[in-house]
């Protein structure tokens, strides 16, 4: 992939379980702002959960750092709220983690879209646009008692490494075959 327009395939308007329609679509640089407003609107805890620590602000360099990738290495999808392509309701992300072959994985869905099937539906999409770009595995630190991201993981994913300290739970694993549940 490794650009925009290759990356266009995942532009695309989706149904959550509830009915409501959002737009999906790459990250782009001028979604700076946009980050900074999503981080906003997040409950204390939706905070913790992504970031490990609660900022009172998301730090203009992070945004910046956050909104611009390569499409290849670094990658991202947001959804947009319905209507508003102004206001970001959910992001999800890989970045390199260190191996040449093993990115990290994060999301993060705004508290009042959470439960509605939109963290499933952005990290397949992820772990789609990773496999088009040649990355098989994942790694991703989740703090213990986020039920709902450890499951994610365990429905999309195939576990191959767990462990455990202070809390926070770090998985490697490989993208499970469409179709086939655990």
């Amino acid at each position: 992939m490794g650009d925009l327009g290759a990356a266009a395939r995942f532009d695309r308007e989706i149904t959550l379980r509830d009915g409501s329609r959002v737009r999906m679509r790459p990250i782009r640089p001028d979604d700076e702002p946009r980050l900074v407003a999503l981080y906003d609107h997040l409950s204390r805890d939706t905070r913790y959960q992504r970031f490990f620590s609660v900022m009172r602000r998301l730090p203009p360099d992070w945004a910046r750092f956050l909104a611009t990738v390569d499409y290849a290495r670094r990658f991202a999808l947001v959804a947009e709220a319905p209507g508003d392509p102004d206001t970001l309701i959910a992001v999800a992300r890989y970045e390199p983690a260190g191996e040449p072959d093993t990115v990290e994985v994060a999301f993060v869905v705004q508290d009042a879209w959470q439960g509605r099937g939109l963290g499933t539906i952005l990290f397949r999409d992820l772990l789609a646009a990773a496999e088009g770009n040649g990355i098989r595995r994942f790694r991703a630190w989740v703090l213990a008692e986020n039920r709902r991201m450890l499951t994610l993981i365990a429905r999309l994913g195939d576990v191959q490494q767990r462990a455990f300290e202070q809390g926070v739970v770090e998985l490697t694993f490989v993208a499970r075959p469409a179709g086939r549940s655990p």
